[in-house]
């Protein structure tokens, strides 16, 4: 019975060592690949002009958008030029049920040429976790999910509609980066009513508009889409899709929300995804430290 009992512990033991070993080799395999995405992604980034943020160019804007730069921004904030957030919250594993799971994650944004990459970690079981890559680098995007940084689950192969959804990711998030949302920055503001607007955006050969909400504070708290493409399966449809922002705190001078949900708009009622808190947020500037704009 001894004899038994030790041979049991010795392969009870040598397969938590053989699963450790594939999780640390599976994420020493996830970041050298993240290392190099985040090189192409800073390679792709272009210097920046102007450097400070001008008032003046908040005259003829819809008044909701103006209030909002008012609001949010100080005369002469340096432009921002890459942000690094962390997130942590919940996300919705599953396209038609309820299957939340804990995620963790980083994301790298580059404002100009817009790109980011959101690297996650998706805790399918305990101790087992899905590596995301969800990113829009140089015009392309990239959606890869593989569980333990090893078994692939999901790569999309490049497509213009996978670029068009990743760079309305990019827009749609702008409020965590909100120097990228000026006109100077490229964005086209059109008047819709009091308390929203639509803005245009442009990279290479991609447009998206957004219908942008503004609550009673002035502040952006719904991002609406009429279409973005879903993956369902294997089967990419379209549908309405929209983001929510709230608890807004000042960092770096600016103020910017901190939690946020994504919803599908399906014709039996909003599918929420995403549901996350920025934990911490750096961002990086057109201009050097300490400089000021010229009076």
């Amino acid at each position: 019975g001894l004899m038994r009992l030790k041979t049991v512990l010795v392969r009870v033991l040598a397969l938590v060592v053989a699963s450790a070993a594939m999780v640390l080799y599976g994420k020493a395999r996830w970041n050298a690949g993240t290392t190099q995405l985040l090189n192409r992604l800073d390679a792709a980034q272009v210097k920046s002009a102007p450097q400070f943020f001008d008032a003046k160019e908040l005259e003829g804007l819809p008044a909701p958008v103006k209030r909002y730069f008012q609001t949010v921004l100080k005369d002469g904030q340096p432009i921002i030029t890459a942000a690094t957030m962390q997130h942590s919250g919940t996300f919705n594993m599953s396209a038609t049920a309820e299957n939340w799971k804990p995620f963790t994650s980083t994301q790298r944004v580059i404002t100009h040429r817009p790109g980011f990459d959101w690297d996650a970690r998706v805790m399918v079981f305990p101790g087992i976790a899905a590596h995301v890559h969800d990113a829009y680098v140089a015009g392309s995007g990239l959606l890869k999910v593989a569980v333990l940084g090893l078994i692939p689950v999901a790569n999309l192969p490049e497509s213009a509609d996978l670029s068009k959804g990743e760079f309305m990711r990019f827009c749609a998030e702008a409020a965590w980066y909100p120097t990228a949302l000026l006109p100077s920055r490229g964005v086209v503001w059109e008047a819709i009513d009091a308390q929203s607007a639509n803005a245009t955006f442009t990279d290479a050969d991609i447009t998206v508009s957004l219908r942008i909400g503004f609550g009673a504070n002035g502040l952006i708290d719904t991002v609406f889409a009429s279409e973005r493409g879903r993956l369902v399966g294997d089967t990419l449809s379209y549908a309405p899709w929209q983001g929510r922002f709230w608890n807004y705190a000042e960092r770096s001078g600016m103020q910017v929300p901190l939690e946020a949900e994504i919803a599908w708009l399906l014709p039996e009622g909003a599918k929420p995804y995403y549901r996350g808190l920025m934990t911490t947020v750096s961002y990086e500037f057109a201009a050097p430290p300490g400089r000021k704009p010229k009076p």
